[in-house]
Order: C-alpha cells, then structure tokens, then sequence
C-alpha cells in the first residue's frame, strides 16, 4: 500500500514550485506532451528499445503534437512557443527515452533552426513546414568517424563547379540518417578552406547511409553514418553562413534541448525506484524505511531539483538573449551528470532487477551515456567553462 504521508511524484518533480513561474500556454504545452507521453509512448517504448526500432508512425504524431520545431513562427509550420516550452517538452519526452526526445532535438535544432536561420526564402518554405509536419525527416551532418570534439579536422570537402557544388566525405553517429529525407552537411571548401553548410537531398546521387547496428545505448532511435561521393547541389542550397561558427551555432540550440530533456529521464529513474523501494520489503519493513536508502534518495531530489531549476533560469536567459555557449555548457554537462548519476543510483537501488529492461533504469542509464558524449562531451564542455573562467583556451 502506498504511504499516506509520502509526497507525490508531481510534487517532487517541482520541489521548489517553479510552475507558478510559467505562463498558461507552457503549461499547456507541457500538459498536453505528459498525457501523450504517458498515454502512447510508456507503454512501448521499452520494446521499441529492446528491439532497436524507432517507430515510422512518430514523426508524423510529433508533428500533429506540434512539438517539432515549436518555437519557429508559424508561417513556417511552428507554434511560436517559447524557449521555455520547448524546453518543458523536451522533458515530457525524455521521461520516456532519450532516444525520441533526439528526434525531435535534432529535427527542431540541427534540421529547421539552421534552415530558418540562415537558408534563403525558398528553402525555408520548401522544407520547414514539412519537416515541422514530420512529413519530411532530416538529419544534421557534421561529426566524422575521426572528428567528434574536433570538427575543425573535419575531412569532408566541398569544391564549386560552375553554378553547382560537389561534396565528398564520411558523417558518422548521425540521429535519423536513414530515415532523412534532406540533410545539413557541413563540408570545407578546398579552395578558400571555409567550412560551409548545405541543405542536401538524401536522394542525390552519390549519397549513400547505413546504420549503426552494434549500440548498445539509444536502441529507440535512428544512428547512422552517411557516405558522400561527389555529389552535387545547387548553390542556392548553401547555407548563408561561413565557418564553423555556423555548426556550432546549430549545437548551442540543441545542447540547451538536452539541458532541460535530461532531468526527465532523471526523474523517470527517482519516480520508479521511490515505487520499487516501498514495494521491496526488508527485514520486516519496506526499503524506504532504511537510512541509506533515505540518503541517496534525497542525494537523487538534490540534484534533479537543482537541474530543474538550471534548465528554467537558462530558458529565460535564452527567451532574452542571454543563453550564452559558456551558460549552455554548464547547464548540459551538469544537468547530464545529474540525472546520469540518478539512473546509476536507480538502476543500483533496484538491486538484480535494476540490470534488467523489465525496469526503465538501465536503459536511461544507457542512453544518457550517450546523451553525455554527444552535442559535445563532458570534458568539451568542461574545456569550454575552464576558457570562460580563465581566457585560455585548454582545447
């Protein structure tokens, strides 16, 4: 029987009451993406993880859910929702994995950001409505099998032919490579050494994708390597931007995804194992009743309130201009280490059951190792407040 004198699960999700701070419509937004996570993703998505798959019928429910690029206008196919909104989805949608709240990070930051950022009038009404739609998928190219923390070695180039370009090169962990219908690739151009964007068919000659098929971590999502050999676009899909500033301005929009996603998928882990531990009796009386157990329970509330407080105050910044690369790494490299450190607790409260998929512990444990690799690694992130402190660069 539950005890009558714990605190709920929803109020230990806002410890410190920051629903009070948001305005109707995000807590509308927020409302109506937990009802559908709760209702439609829950109860599957543990075996769309076992059995590596991401759904074909997501994209599209996203879209109609208005989570994909939400904060663009909506001329464009967007709600015009604010950074905090977007932010709050992203955590109704990693509560329930990783994996699909990479989806619509990569498809709302990395695809439709840049496009309407910096793509040219046409493109923007050529692409972004059907990608908010999830009618169109893309995927962001830029990391390559040996440029991961280091994109300026990146190996891929692009060279102008008359009114054309050619690209040639290798992408790899690519979220949704297969799947893309358009890809933004990043490439250098051999003769003034820029790095460039372009807004690429997936359908072009020459370009070729594959999956990852040995991942032990993100199974619910799409993970690809992408094989360019010659293939030519337009100059009119070039984006208008030079160097690398360009890409990383894409990841700054998607590493503040990750900020606020993250403590879903912690809260997920602290949820479960507070229900697992009242459940599992021991000498006597339930495991909630242990000092121990009390501990690194609140040790887990600690820390997620913290990161649910970080990913607010940094929505608001962002919502003023204010979210800063150095603010956005803080708040991804701690709210990752916050809601890793909670899984990894999970995963060992729950004692031998916590090793198997039957429970949601270790398979966020698993995803948000990734989670804290990519869109820049704990160390990149570290290297990047340790400039900001000190002016030196240590990269």
């Amino acid at each position: 029987m539950p005890n009558p004198d714990a605190a709920s699960f929803r109020d230990l999700q806002d410890f410190y009451d920051v629903d009070a701070l948001l305005s109707a419509d995000e807590r509308m937004i927020r409302d109506g993406v937990r009802e559908y996570v709760r209702g439609e993703l829950l109860p599957h998505v543990g075996g769309w993880w076992r059995d590596g798959v991401f759904p074909e019928h997501l994209p599209r429910a996203f879209g109609e859910m208005g989570m994909l690029g939400a904060m663009l206008p909506e001329r464009y196919g967007g709600s015009d929702a604010t950074a905090t909104a977007y932010g709050l989805l992203n955590r109704e949608l990693e509560y329930a994995d990783s994996g699909l709240r990479s989806f619509v990070s990569v498809q709302s930051s990395l695809v439709m950001w840049p496009i309407h950022a910096y793509g040219s009038e046409t493109l923007k009404e050529a692409w972004l409505p059907r990608l908010a739609s999830g009618e169109a998928i893309g995927c962001f190219g830029l990391t390559e099998p040996d440029a991961g923390s280091d994109p300026g070695a990146m190996k891929t180039r692009c060279r102008k032919v008359g009114d054309a370009w050619t690209i040639r090169g290798t992408k790899r962990w690519i979220t949704s490579g297969t799947s893309a219908d358009v890809a933004i690739v990043w490439a250098r151009d051999e003769d003034s050494g820029r790095v460039l964007g372009f807004v690429v068919e997936t359908d072009r000659d020459g370009f070729r994708s594959e999956d990852v098929a040995t991942k032990a971590s993100m199974r619910a999502s799409v993970t690809s390597e992408l094989f360019l050999d010659e293939v030519a676009v337009p100059d009119a899909a070039r984006l208008d931007v030079v160097g690398l500033k360009g890409a990383l301005s894409c990841l700054n929009q998607a590493r503040y995804g990750i900020a606020h996603g993250v403590v879903g998928a912690g809260f997920a882990c602290f949820e479960e194992a507070v229900a697992y531990l009242e459940e599992r009796p021991s000498f006597g009386e339930p495991l909630t009743a242990k000092q121990l157990v009390q501990a690194r329970l609140a040790d887990m509330l600690g820390d997620l309130t913290r990161a649910s407080l970080l990913a607010y105050r940094l929505g608001r910044l962002k919502e003023e201009g204010g979210d800063t690369p150095a603010r956005v790494s803080l708040a991804k490299r701690d709210n990752v280490r916050a809601a890793l450190a909670t899984a990894r607790s999970a995963r060992e409260l729950l004692g031998g059951n916590g090793i198997t998929t039957e429970y949601a512990a270790i398979r966020h444990m698993l995803n948000l190792e990734t989670v804290s690799t990519y869109e820049g690694t704990d160390t990149v992130h570290t290297l990047i407040l340790g400039r900001e402190i000190t002016g030196r660069a240590a990269f």
